[in-house]
Protein backbone atom coordinates (compact mmCIF):
# COMPACT_ATOMS: atom_id res chain seq x y z
CA UNK A 1 0.00 0.00 0.00
CA UNK A 2 2.80 2.38 -0.61
CA UNK A 3 1.79 5.90 -1.20
CA UNK A 4 -1.84 4.72 -1.98
CA UNK A 5 -4.53 6.70 -1.73
CA UNK A 6 -6.53 4.47 0.58
CA UNK A 7 -9.91 6.24 0.80
CA UNK A 8 -10.70 5.81 -2.85
CA UNK A 9 -10.87 1.94 -2.53
CA UNK A 10 -11.37 0.84 0.82
CA UNK A 11 -15.00 0.60 3.08
CA UNK A 12 -13.45 0.98 6.18
CA UNK A 13 -10.30 1.63 8.26
CA UNK A 14 -9.55 0.17 11.36
CA UNK A 15 -6.92 0.91 13.85
CA UNK A 16 -4.96 -0.72 15.66
CA UNK A 17 -3.02 1.05 18.67
CA UNK A 18 -0.38 -0.47 20.38
CA UNK A 19 0.86 0.43 23.95
CA UNK A 20 2.83 -1.84 26.51
CA UNK A 21 2.00 -4.87 23.56
CA UNK A 22 4.96 -4.83 21.53
CA UNK A 23 4.70 -8.40 20.15
CA UNK A 24 2.90 -9.33 17.06
CA UNK A 25 2.04 -13.24 18.77
CA UNK A 26 -1.16 -13.89 20.94
CA UNK A 27 -1.88 -10.07 21.51
CA UNK A 28 -5.14 -10.20 21.38
CA UNK A 29 -6.26 -6.64 20.50
CA UNK A 30 -4.31 -7.35 17.20
CA UNK A 31 -5.55 -10.80 17.01
CA UNK A 32 -9.62 -9.30 16.74
CA UNK A 33 -8.30 -6.24 14.71
CA UNK A 34 -7.38 -8.44 11.85
CA UNK A 35 -10.60 -10.78 11.94
CA UNK A 36 -12.66 -7.96 11.60
CA UNK A 37 -11.57 -7.10 8.50
CA UNK A 38 -13.92 -7.25 5.73
CA UNK A 39 -13.35 -6.91 2.04
CA UNK A 40 -12.38 -3.69 1.35
CA UNK A 41 -11.49 -2.39 5.55
CA UNK A 42 -7.48 -1.97 5.65
CA UNK A 43 -6.14 -1.55 9.27
CA UNK A 44 -3.93 0.71 10.11
CA UNK A 45 -1.46 0.43 13.07
CA UNK A 46 -0.02 3.21 15.39
CA UNK A 47 1.74 3.97 18.51
CA UNK A 48 1.35 7.38 20.49
CA UNK A 49 4.39 8.91 21.76
CA UNK A 50 4.01 10.70 24.67
CA UNK A 51 6.24 13.15 26.02
CA UNK A 52 4.43 13.43 29.24
CA UNK A 53 5.91 10.02 29.91
CA UNK A 54 9.21 10.30 28.74
CA UNK A 55 12.29 10.28 31.50
CA UNK A 56 14.78 11.10 29.08
CA UNK A 57 18.49 9.36 29.91
CA UNK A 58 16.56 7.02 32.75
CA UNK A 59 16.87 2.94 31.96
CA UNK A 60 13.09 2.51 32.37
CA UNK A 61 12.98 5.11 29.40
CA UNK A 62 15.83 3.94 27.61
CA UNK A 63 14.45 0.15 27.22
CA UNK A 64 11.08 1.17 26.44
CA UNK A 65 11.98 2.90 23.43
CA UNK A 66 14.37 0.34 22.57
CA UNK A 67 11.82 -2.31 22.68
CA UNK A 68 9.47 -0.15 21.04
CA UNK A 69 11.94 0.60 18.21
CA UNK A 70 12.50 -3.18 17.49
CA UNK A 71 9.21 -4.13 17.59
CA UNK A 72 8.59 -1.55 14.41
CA UNK A 73 11.70 -3.41 12.96
CA UNK A 74 10.40 -6.75 13.53
CA UNK A 75 7.33 -5.83 12.13
CA UNK A 76 8.24 -4.30 9.23
CA UNK A 77 10.17 -7.81 8.41
CA UNK A 78 6.55 -9.10 8.73
CA UNK A 79 4.97 -6.47 6.07
CA UNK A 80 3.31 -4.55 9.22
CA UNK A 81 4.08 -0.83 9.41
CA UNK A 82 3.48 0.92 13.29
CA UNK A 83 3.09 4.92 12.27
CA UNK A 84 4.12 6.87 15.57
CA UNK A 85 1.49 9.56 16.24
CA UNK A 86 2.95 12.44 18.39
CA UNK A 87 1.72 15.91 20.13
CA UNK A 88 -0.82 15.42 23.00
CA UNK A 89 -3.57 12.61 22.68
CA UNK A 90 -6.24 14.73 21.91
CA UNK A 91 -4.11 16.08 18.94
CA UNK A 92 -2.75 12.95 18.04
CA UNK A 93 -6.00 11.42 17.49
CA UNK A 94 -8.01 14.39 15.91
CA UNK A 95 -5.63 14.45 13.57
CA UNK A 96 -5.50 10.99 12.87
CA UNK A 97 -9.82 10.94 12.50
CA UNK A 98 -9.15 14.17 10.00
CA UNK A 99 -6.58 12.51 7.78
CA UNK A 100 -8.32 9.29 7.46
CA UNK A 101 -11.77 10.02 7.90
CA UNK A 102 -12.77 6.37 7.10
CA UNK A 103 -12.05 5.68 10.07
CA UNK A 104 -14.34 3.42 12.12
CA UNK A 105 -13.26 0.99 14.26
CA UNK A 106 -10.41 0.86 17.21
CA UNK A 107 -8.99 -1.79 18.97
CA UNK A 108 -6.52 -1.68 21.54
CA UNK A 109 -5.63 -3.72 24.79
CA UNK A 110 -6.75 -1.58 27.60
CA UNK A 111 -5.03 -0.92 30.62
CA UNK A 112 -7.25 -1.11 33.90
CA UNK A 113 -5.10 0.76 36.26
CA UNK A 114 -3.34 4.18 37.17
CA UNK A 115 -2.41 6.64 34.19
CA UNK A 116 -3.51 3.96 31.54
CA UNK A 117 -7.01 3.51 32.86
CA UNK A 118 -7.58 7.61 32.59
CA UNK A 119 -5.49 7.45 29.42
CA UNK A 120 -8.05 4.39 27.77
CA UNK A 121 -11.21 5.74 29.04
CA UNK A 122 -10.28 9.21 27.66
CA UNK A 123 -9.68 8.21 24.56
CA UNK A 124 -12.62 6.09 24.61
CA UNK A 125 -14.67 8.97 24.80
CA UNK A 126 -12.94 10.98 22.62
CA UNK A 127 -13.61 8.93 19.80
CA UNK A 128 -17.04 7.28 20.27
CA UNK A 129 -17.75 11.21 20.00
CA UNK A 130 -16.75 11.15 16.25
CA UNK A 131 -19.06 7.70 15.90
CA UNK A 132 -16.02 5.32 16.18
CA UNK A 133 -16.74 2.20 17.61
CA UNK A 134 -14.04 1.00 20.31
CA UNK A 135 -12.90 -2.71 21.03
CA UNK A 136 -10.76 -3.15 24.19
CA UNK A 137 -9.45 -6.48 25.20
CA UNK A 138 -8.39 -7.37 28.91
CA UNK A 139 -4.58 -8.47 27.63
CA UNK A 140 -2.06 -8.06 30.34
CA UNK A 141 -2.80 -10.63 32.75
CA UNK A 142 -4.25 -14.05 33.49
CA UNK A 143 -7.07 -12.59 35.29
CA UNK A 144 -8.66 -9.28 35.91
CA UNK A 145 -9.66 -7.31 38.55
CA UNK A 146 -12.89 -8.73 38.50
CA UNK A 147 -12.54 -11.83 37.80
CA UNK A 148 -11.13 -13.39 41.19
CA UNK A 149 -13.66 -11.95 43.97
CA UNK A 150 -15.24 -12.91 47.31
CA UNK A 151 -18.37 -14.71 47.23
CA UNK A 152 -19.63 -11.15 47.79
CA UNK A 153 -18.05 -9.71 45.03
CA UNK A 154 -15.69 -7.90 47.19
CA UNK A 155 -11.92 -7.65 46.42
CA UNK A 156 -9.70 -9.70 48.78
CA UNK A 157 -6.96 -7.97 50.54
CA UNK A 158 -5.01 -11.05 51.81
CA UNK A 159 -2.94 -12.98 49.54
CA UNK A 160 -3.63 -16.53 50.32
CA UNK A 161 -7.34 -16.63 49.91
CA UNK A 162 -6.73 -15.07 46.69
CA UNK A 163 -4.51 -17.78 45.35
CA UNK A 164 -6.39 -20.39 46.78
CA UNK A 165 -9.47 -19.05 44.63
CA UNK A 166 -6.87 -18.17 41.62
CA UNK A 167 -5.57 -21.29 40.91
CA UNK A 168 -8.58 -23.50 40.79
CA UNK A 169 -9.84 -21.18 37.78
CA UNK A 170 -9.01 -21.62 34.21
CA UNK A 171 -6.66 -19.95 32.56
CA UNK A 172 -7.00 -18.32 29.01
CA UNK A 173 -5.41 -20.20 25.98
CA UNK A 174 -2.13 -19.54 24.37
CA UNK A 175 -3.41 -18.50 20.93
CA UNK A 176 -0.47 -19.42 18.22
CA UNK A 177 -1.40 -18.55 15.13
CA UNK A 178 0.05 -17.20 11.89
CA UNK A 179 -1.48 -13.89 10.76
CA UNK A 180 -1.85 -12.33 7.49
CA UNK A 181 -0.82 -8.49 7.83
CA UNK A 182 -1.87 -8.19 3.29
CA UNK A 183 -4.57 -5.50 4.54
CA UNK A 184 -2.34 -3.70 6.78
CA UNK A 185 -1.64 0.23 5.20
CA UNK A 186 1.56 1.87 4.93
CA UNK A 187 1.91 5.09 4.27
CA UNK A 188 5.68 6.37 3.29
CA UNK A 189 5.24 10.24 2.84
CA UNK A 190 2.59 11.06 5.54
CA UNK A 191 3.37 14.14 7.49
CA UNK A 192 1.99 13.57 10.62
CA UNK A 193 3.99 10.08 10.67
CA UNK A 194 7.27 11.57 9.55
CA UNK A 195 7.15 13.51 12.90
CA UNK A 196 6.60 10.39 14.92
CA UNK A 197 9.26 9.05 12.99
CA UNK A 198 11.68 11.47 13.64
CA UNK A 199 10.98 11.84 17.38
CA UNK A 200 11.42 8.32 18.00
CA UNK A 201 15.18 8.83 16.11
CA UNK A 202 15.62 11.57 18.88
CA UNK A 203 14.52 9.41 21.71
CA UNK A 204 17.11 6.78 20.50
CA UNK A 205 20.03 8.93 20.09
CA UNK A 206 19.79 10.44 23.84
CA UNK A 207 20.06 7.14 25.52
CA UNK A 208 22.03 6.96 28.02
CA UNK A 209 22.34 2.90 27.55
CA UNK A 210 20.96 1.24 24.52
CA UNK A 211 19.52 -2.32 25.27
CA UNK A 212 18.86 -3.13 21.94
CA UNK A 213 19.98 -6.13 22.28
CA UNK A 214 18.19 -7.85 25.30
CA UNK A 215 14.84 -6.39 23.75
CA UNK A 216 11.83 -8.20 21.41
CA UNK A 217 9.52 -11.20 20.98
CA UNK A 218 12.39 -13.48 19.71
CA UNK A 219 14.87 -12.55 22.54
CA UNK A 220 11.85 -13.07 25.06
CA UNK A 221 10.93 -16.35 23.61
CA UNK A 222 14.74 -17.82 23.98
CA UNK A 223 14.38 -16.51 27.58
CA UNK A 224 11.65 -18.07 28.73
CA UNK A 225 12.71 -21.76 27.05
CA UNK A 226 15.38 -21.14 28.62
CA UNK A 227 14.06 -20.69 31.96
CA UNK A 228 11.14 -23.20 31.42
CA UNK A 229 13.78 -25.90 30.81
CA UNK A 230 16.65 -25.60 32.91
CA UNK A 231 15.63 -23.28 35.98
CA UNK A 232 11.96 -24.21 36.49
CA UNK A 233 12.24 -27.37 38.82
CA UNK A 234 14.92 -25.46 41.10
CA UNK A 235 13.54 -22.14 41.28
CA UNK A 236 12.23 -22.62 44.44
CA UNK A 237 15.89 -22.91 46.43
CA UNK A 238 17.53 -20.63 44.09
CA UNK A 239 15.54 -17.78 43.47
CA UNK A 240 16.59 -16.26 46.77
CA UNK A 241 20.34 -16.47 45.50
CA UNK A 242 21.55 -13.39 43.35
CA UNK A 243 24.97 -14.49 42.58
CA UNK A 244 23.36 -16.91 40.29
CA UNK A 245 20.74 -17.30 37.33
CA UNK A 246 17.86 -18.51 39.46
CA UNK A 247 15.14 -16.34 38.59
CA UNK A 248 12.94 -16.66 35.16
CA UNK A 249 14.12 -12.78 34.37
CA UNK A 250 10.92 -12.35 31.88
CA UNK A 251 9.24 -9.15 33.86
CA UNK A 252 10.50 -6.68 31.68
CA UNK A 253 9.31 -8.87 28.78
CA UNK A 254 6.02 -9.11 30.38
CA UNK A 255 6.01 -5.35 31.85
CA UNK A 256 6.11 -4.44 28.01
CA UNK A 257 4.40 -7.27 26.58
CA UNK A 258 7.18 -8.09 24.60
CA UNK A 259 5.83 -11.66 25.68
CA UNK A 260 2.20 -13.13 26.13
CA UNK A 261 1.42 -13.94 30.09
CA UNK A 262 -0.70 -16.99 28.28
CA UNK A 263 2.53 -18.18 26.39
CA UNK A 264 3.96 -18.05 30.39
CA UNK A 265 1.65 -20.18 31.83
CA UNK A 266 1.55 -22.66 28.61
CA UNK A 267 5.62 -23.42 28.44
CA UNK A 268 4.84 -24.14 32.43
CA UNK A 269 2.08 -26.12 32.22
CA UNK A 270 3.94 -28.11 29.75
CA UNK A 271 6.85 -28.87 32.45
CA UNK A 272 6.56 -31.95 34.97
CA UNK A 273 5.08 -30.86 38.40
CA UNK A 274 7.91 -29.73 41.12
CA UNK A 275 8.25 -27.28 43.75
CA UNK A 276 9.78 -24.82 41.76
CA UNK A 277 6.99 -24.71 39.08
CA UNK A 278 4.55 -24.31 41.82
CA UNK A 279 6.32 -21.56 43.13
CA UNK A 280 6.82 -19.60 39.93
CA UNK A 281 3.21 -20.21 39.31
CA UNK A 282 2.54 -18.66 42.60
CA UNK A 283 4.49 -15.54 41.50
CA UNK A 284 2.50 -15.05 38.37
CA UNK A 285 -0.92 -15.25 41.06
CA UNK A 286 1.06 -12.20 43.10
CA UNK A 287 1.52 -10.35 39.88
CA UNK A 288 -2.48 -10.85 39.26
CA UNK A 289 -3.27 -9.79 42.87
CA UNK A 290 -1.16 -6.35 42.73
CA UNK A 291 -2.90 -5.53 39.63
CA UNK A 292 -6.40 -5.98 41.15
CA UNK A 293 -5.08 -4.22 44.29
CA UNK A 294 -4.21 -1.25 42.34
CA UNK A 295 -7.21 -1.66 40.40
CA UNK A 296 -9.53 -1.44 43.42
CA UNK A 297 -7.45 1.34 45.07
CA UNK A 298 -5.90 3.45 43.09
CA UNK A 299 -4.76 5.87 45.16
CA UNK A 300 -2.16 3.84 46.47
CA UNK A 301 0.45 5.26 44.61
CA UNK A 302 0.12 8.40 46.65
CA UNK A 303 -1.18 6.96 50.08
CA UNK A 304 -0.98 4.10 52.09
CA UNK A 305 -3.34 2.00 52.06
CA UNK A 306 -3.63 1.05 55.76
CA UNK A 307 -5.00 4.57 56.70
CA UNK A 308 -3.52 4.94 60.09
CA UNK A 309 -0.33 5.53 58.49
CA UNK A 310 -0.67 7.66 56.30
CA UNK A 311 0.53 10.67 58.62
CA UNK A 312 3.88 8.73 59.57
CA UNK A 313 6.58 11.25 60.48
CA UNK A 314 8.85 10.10 57.60
CA UNK A 315 12.17 11.64 58.10
CA UNK A 316 13.64 13.63 55.47
CA UNK A 317 17.08 13.26 54.86
CA UNK A 318 18.55 13.97 51.02
CA UNK A 319 22.07 12.85 52.10
CA UNK A 320 20.83 9.59 53.14
CA UNK A 321 18.63 8.98 50.18
CA UNK A 322 21.38 9.82 47.86
CA UNK A 323 23.60 7.80 49.34
CA UNK A 324 21.24 4.76 49.58
CA UNK A 325 20.30 4.92 45.69
CA UNK A 326 24.37 5.35 45.19
CA UNK A 327 25.03 2.33 46.77
CA UNK A 328 27.25 4.01 49.31
CA UNK A 329 25.55 2.82 52.62
CA UNK A 330 28.13 0.93 54.14
CA UNK A 331 26.33 -2.27 54.70
CA UNK A 332 27.22 -4.73 51.44
CA UNK A 333 24.60 -6.53 50.38
CA UNK A 334 22.80 -3.49 50.25
CA UNK A 335 24.94 -1.39 48.29
CA UNK A 336 25.93 -4.15 45.89
CA UNK A 337 21.76 -4.17 44.93
CA UNK A 338 22.02 -0.78 44.44
CA UNK A 339 24.97 -0.78 41.69
CA UNK A 340 23.15 -3.94 40.13
CA UNK A 341 20.06 -1.38 39.34
CA UNK A 342 21.97 1.44 38.68
CA UNK A 343 24.13 -0.76 36.14
CA UNK A 344 22.14 -2.88 34.62
CA UNK A 345 18.08 -1.39 35.05
CA UNK A 346 17.07 -4.73 37.14
CA UNK A 347 17.58 -6.41 40.28
CA UNK A 348 17.13 -9.86 41.77
CA UNK A 349 13.63 -9.98 43.70
CA UNK A 350 14.96 -11.00 47.05
CA UNK A 351 17.18 -7.80 46.91
CA UNK A 352 14.49 -5.46 45.91
CA UNK A 353 12.88 -6.49 49.52
CA UNK A 354 16.14 -6.11 50.99
CA UNK A 355 16.50 -2.32 50.15
CA UNK A 356 13.07 -1.24 50.54
CA UNK A 357 12.97 -2.49 54.06
CA UNK A 358 16.49 -0.75 54.67
CA UNK A 359 15.15 2.48 53.57
CA UNK A 360 11.37 2.31 55.30
CA UNK A 361 12.76 1.06 58.39
CA UNK A 362 16.09 1.58 59.16
CA UNK A 363 16.42 5.20 57.48
CA UNK A 364 12.96 5.80 58.11
CA UNK A 365 12.35 7.64 54.64
CA UNK A 366 9.13 7.71 52.62
CA UNK A 367 8.75 4.61 50.60
CA UNK A 368 7.42 6.88 48.17
CA UNK A 369 10.59 8.01 47.67
CA UNK A 370 11.75 4.24 46.74
CA UNK A 371 8.96 3.71 44.56
CA UNK A 372 9.96 6.82 42.72
CA UNK A 373 13.36 6.22 42.32
CA UNK A 374 12.46 1.93 40.72
CA UNK A 375 10.32 3.63 38.85
CA UNK A 376 12.95 5.39 37.13
CA UNK A 377 15.37 2.94 37.10
CA UNK A 378 14.03 -0.41 36.21
CA UNK A 379 13.74 -1.59 32.88
CA UNK A 380 11.08 -4.44 34.24
CA UNK A 381 8.94 -1.23 35.87
CA UNK A 382 5.55 -2.28 36.54
CA UNK A 383 3.66 0.51 38.86
CA UNK A 384 1.24 -2.14 40.61
CA UNK A 385 4.25 -4.77 41.24
CA UNK A 386 6.07 -2.27 42.54
CA UNK A 387 3.66 -0.14 44.38
CA UNK A 388 2.42 -3.07 45.84
CA UNK A 389 5.88 -4.75 46.69
CA UNK A 390 7.58 -0.91 48.61
CA UNK A 391 3.40 -0.91 50.28
CA UNK A 392 5.12 -4.57 51.61
CA UNK A 393 7.90 -3.84 52.69
CA UNK A 394 6.96 -0.86 54.72
CA UNK A 395 4.03 -2.23 56.29
CA UNK A 396 1.53 0.04 55.00
CA UNK A 397 -0.34 -1.98 52.46
CA UNK A 398 -2.51 -4.62 51.81
CA UNK A 399 -1.60 -8.15 53.19
CA UNK A 400 1.94 -6.46 53.73
CA UNK A 401 4.72 -7.50 56.21
CA UNK A 402 4.55 -6.87 59.62
CA UNK A 403 5.83 -3.32 61.36
CA UNK A 404 7.74 -5.15 63.47
CA UNK A 405 9.84 -7.45 60.64
CA UNK A 406 12.74 -5.14 59.88
CA UNK A 407 15.54 -6.75 57.65
CA UNK A 408 18.61 -7.36 59.38
CA UNK A 409 21.37 -6.04 56.03
CA UNK A 410 24.11 -7.96 57.67
CA UNK A 411 22.44 -11.56 58.06
CA UNK A 412 20.23 -11.15 54.91
CA UNK A 413 23.78 -10.41 53.19
CA UNK A 414 25.30 -13.64 54.92
CA UNK A 415 22.06 -15.73 54.24
CA UNK A 416 21.93 -15.34 50.53
CA UNK A 417 24.88 -14.34 49.45
CA UNK A 418 26.93 -16.57 51.91
CA UNK A 419 30.53 -16.17 49.83
CA UNK A 420 30.17 -13.06 48.99
CA UNK A 421 30.54 -13.45 45.01
CA UNK A 422 27.30 -11.17 44.34
CA UNK A 423 29.09 -8.23 46.86
CA UNK A 424 32.15 -8.78 45.02
CA UNK A 425 30.94 -8.49 41.45
CA UNK A 426 28.90 -5.29 41.92
CA UNK A 427 31.27 -3.47 45.06
CA UNK A 428 35.12 -4.31 43.39
CA UNK A 429 36.54 -2.13 46.20
CA UNK A 430 35.65 -5.06 48.58
CA UNK A 431 36.39 -7.93 46.07
CA UNK A 432 39.82 -8.72 47.83
CA UNK A 433 38.65 -8.75 51.57
CA UNK A 434 37.93 -12.37 53.11
CA UNK A 435 35.03 -13.85 54.35
CA UNK A 436 35.10 -12.64 57.51
CA UNK A 437 34.77 -9.07 56.58
CA UNK A 438 32.45 -9.30 53.11
CA UNK A 439 29.52 -8.92 54.95
CA UNK A 440 30.91 -6.60 58.03
CA UNK A 441 34.07 -4.47 56.34
CA UNK A 442 33.87 -2.36 59.36
CA UNK A 443 35.11 -4.98 61.60
CA UNK A 444 38.36 -4.36 60.18
CA UNK A 445 41.13 -2.40 62.01
CA UNK A 446 43.35 -0.27 60.80
CA UNK A 447 46.41 -2.30 60.45
CA UNK A 448 44.00 -4.84 58.62
CA UNK A 449 42.57 -1.92 56.50
CA UNK A 450 45.77 -1.11 55.44
CA UNK A 451 46.88 -4.87 54.50
CA UNK A 452 44.29 -5.08 52.00
CA UNK A 453 44.59 -1.58 50.92
CA UNK A 454 40.62 -0.78 51.77
CA UNK A 455 40.24 2.43 53.71
CA UNK A 456 36.42 2.72 55.63
CA UNK A 457 35.35 6.14 55.08
CA UNK A 458 37.37 6.76 52.00
CA UNK A 459 37.34 3.37 49.72
CA UNK A 460 34.46 2.09 51.34
CA UNK A 461 32.16 4.37 53.73
CA UNK A 462 31.48 3.08 57.28
CA UNK A 463 27.66 2.29 58.01
CA UNK A 464 25.46 5.15 57.53
CA UNK A 465 23.42 3.83 60.37
CA UNK A 466 23.66 1.26 63.23
CA UNK A 467 21.11 -1.30 62.25
CA UNK A 468 20.45 -2.33 65.61
CA UNK A 469 19.78 1.52 66.84
CA UNK A 470 17.69 2.29 63.53
CA UNK A 471 15.79 -0.98 64.14
CA UNK A 472 14.34 0.61 67.62
CA UNK A 473 14.25 3.94 66.24
CA UNK A 474 11.55 2.16 63.81
CA UNK A 475 9.95 -0.48 66.05
CA UNK A 476 9.30 2.79 68.27
CA UNK A 477 8.01 5.23 65.76
CA UNK A 478 5.39 2.53 64.30
CA UNK A 479 4.42 1.48 67.72
CA UNK A 480 3.07 5.06 68.35
CA UNK A 481 1.48 4.55 65.81
CA UNK A 482 -0.26 1.07 66.54
CA UNK A 483 -3.71 0.55 68.27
Amino acid sequence: MHGYIIKEVCMAIHVMWFRKDLRLEDNTALTEALFSLQENDHLLCVFHLNDKQFLPKAPSHDYFFSAVAHFIEAAKKQNLTIHLLTGTLTEAFDQLFACYPEWSQLYFNFDNRGFGRKRDLYIKELVEKKGITVHSFEDHHLHQPTEVTKEDGTYYKKFTPYYKKWIQLPKPVYQKQALDFEKAVHFDDAPHFKAGTALLAKLLENRKTDFSTIVGEDYAHKQLQAFVQKRLAAYEKDRDIPSIKGTSRLSPFLSFGQISIRKVWAACQGMPSSTGKATFLKELAWRDFYHMIYFSHPEQKNYELIEKYRNMDWRKNEEELTKWQAGQTGYPIIDAAMRQLNQTGWMHNRLRMIVASFLTKDLLIDWRQGEAYFARQLIDYDAASNIGGWQWAASTGTDAVPYFRIFNPITQGKKFDKDGTFIKQFVPELAQLPLKFIHEPYLMTDEEQADLKVVLGTDYPLPIVDHNEARKRALDLYSKIEP
